[in-house]
């Protein structure tokens, strides 16, 4: 639902029966990029406030009911948008804005609640990896109407407006199999549904070993968390605990990798493009767009590489490493690999733009300099796409102690979405202000984002959601070396959430003896 929706309005506009439908075609350039721009902010503003929204049915219902109700909703959304109305679509539009808001900020939190610690990044990487091949088909969908049904008819535009129905159909139909969060569950006093939905996920029998132990993790955890707050599960106590020490901490990263992954320049989407008065033609990343017409390549093949092949390449990359080197190298590896190959590529693009004078308008000619630019944009792909692509997500819904997870996690979607919000927005006054200094800028932000990640944000491969607590909590230190140091010598030393909620436990009773 998110990735298609993401990708398809932006070719739909294009689609001359759309134009003409919502007169798009009889505007002028300021009317036509004003109506552009309220079509896609309507979405992105139901997105920010369905974030938010998420949070509070999915503490007091729980995960499943938040994830079926957004995709109940999301079919609302899809219905209106097929009514050929302006105002009905801007209110189809806010619905699934609501829907995606709402289910992008669960979906990763249920999968890593339901995930064994050694195959989490690969199984929440499943949710960037459905994203990405949900853009390609909203390229190709889009591609397919406009070449095999004329612009005259409103089919055009209705196809790929439908086709919206099928992801949410598919989730709404598969959803009532599927088990709510074990970890929810145990969390909101409800163990023995708890234990049955873990051995569901499991596929082991309740007396096994391995349910009893993580049963005793997962319970153990909570319990501390329950008694260091007070006994209190209070949305006020929630949101008050983010400003604990280490909870803070992990709020402030995962909300800057969330605003760091827009700022390399990768999550400007189709709708950037329809914002502008050049973006006629259906369009994946603005900026890549520019660097490949300021190479010489314009008209349809612009289409089709910023679009359709792009989106493979990215596809496929996050494919290639979600599954199979994710959980088996780590996340801090490719974080910082994936950012200095991305930065590389850009700062090429910027140099070369600077010297063809290509954003001035001059035509460059197609030589060396102009293939290893094209190369750039691909290999700008493939290592946004092993890295920045999908590793945010998993981090953040990884990062938080059950108690404030779906809180922190609300705070880092509702910065991805205000994030992403801002770079679209501004991108087309840069490009046309600053030109190449564009490229340098998201270079350059680029370079931050390297340096954040490797003083500030440690590895949590292998981590057991309860233990992540040990690299963060109180008294943990601030830098990323040293705080999965502490992990691996508390690890070595047979220290867990269960040993340190023993002994934490013991000294209150003994606290409690003492003052009675």
């Amino acid at each position: 639902m998110y990735g298609y929706d993401s990708a398809f309005i932006g070719g739909t506009m294009a689609l001359p029966s759309f134009k003409h439908r919502y007169g798009l075609d009889t505007a002028n350039s300021d009317e036509s990029t004003n109506l552009s721009s309220n079509i896609v902010s309507t979405f992105q503003a139901g997105a920010l406030f369905g974030a938010i929204a998420g949070f509070f049915i999915a503490e007091r219902w729980g995960r499943m009911v938040t994830i079926m109700g957004g995709g109940a909703l999301f079919m609302v959304g899809a219905g209106l948008m097929l009514h050929g109305t302006l105002g009905v679509l801007y209110g189809g539009r806010v619905l699934t804005g609501l829907s995606i808001g709402a289910t992008s900020t669960i979906i990763p939190i249920y999968i890593a609640e339901c995930s064994p610690a050694l195959i989490r990044g690969r199984l929440v990487g499943m949710f960037e990896i459905m994203l990405q091949v949900a853009l390609v088909f909203g390229f190709w969908i889009n591609y397919g109407v406009e070449k095999n049904i004329s612009g005259q008819r409103d089919q055009q535009w209705h196809i790929p407006v439908a086709a919206q129905f099928v992801p949410a159909g598919l989730l709404l139909i598969s959803m009532p199999f599927i088990v709510e969060s074990p970890r929810w569950l145990v969390s909101n006093n409800r163990v023995s549904h708890g234990k049955k939905a873990l051995c569901s996920v499991r596929n082991l029998p309740m007396d096994h070993d391995y349910i009893k132990a993580e049963m005793e993790e997962i319970q153990a955890s909570i319990t501390h968390e329950l008694e260091v707050s007070g006994g209190r599960r209070s949305t006020s106590q929630i949101c008050r605990e983010l400003g604990a020490p280490g909870i803070r901490s992990c709020v402030i990263i995962a909300v800057i990798l969330m605003l760091l992954q827009n700022l390399t320049g990768i999550n400007v989407s189709p709708q950037a493009a329809e914002a502008t008065r050049n973006a006629d033609r259906p369009g994946d990343q603005l900026l890549l767009f520019h660097h490949l017409k300021a190479i010489g390549y314009s008209g349809t093949s612009v289409g089709l590489l910023a679009t359709g092949v792009y989106g493979l390449v990215k596809m496929f990359t996050t494919l290639i490493f979600m599954v199979f080197f994710v959980d088996r190298f780590g996340r801090r590896p490719a974080r910082l690999v994936g950012a200095v190959g991305a930065m590389a590529a850009m700062f090429y693009l910027a140099g070369y733009s600077a010297l063809s004078g290509s954003f001035e308008g001059k035509t460059p000619a197609r030589d060396s300099g102009a293939q290893a630019a094209l190369a750039m944009i691909y290999i700008y792909a493939i290592f946004y796409g092993f890295s920045w692509n999908g590793i945010p997500w998993i981090f953040a819904s990884e990062l938080l102690p059950n108690r404030v997870r779906t809180l922190g996690m609300m705070c880092a979607v509702c910065m991805q979405w205000l994030a992403q919000f801002v770079v679209v927005y501004s991108l087309p006054h840069m490009v046309a202000d600053i030109t190449y200094s564009t490229s340098i800028f998201f270079g350059a932000c680029t370079v931050i984002a390297i340096l954040f990640a490797f003083f500030f944000v440690p590895e949590t491969k292998g981590v057991a959601l309860e233990d992540i607590n040990i690299m963060f909590g109180s008294g943990a230190p601030l830098f990323a070396r040293s705080a999965r140091k502490r992990y691996n010598e508390a690890h070595e030393a047979g220290i867990n959430m269960v040993n340190i909620a023993h002994v934490e436990g013991k000294k209150r009773e003994s606290l409690r003896q003492e003052e009675a």
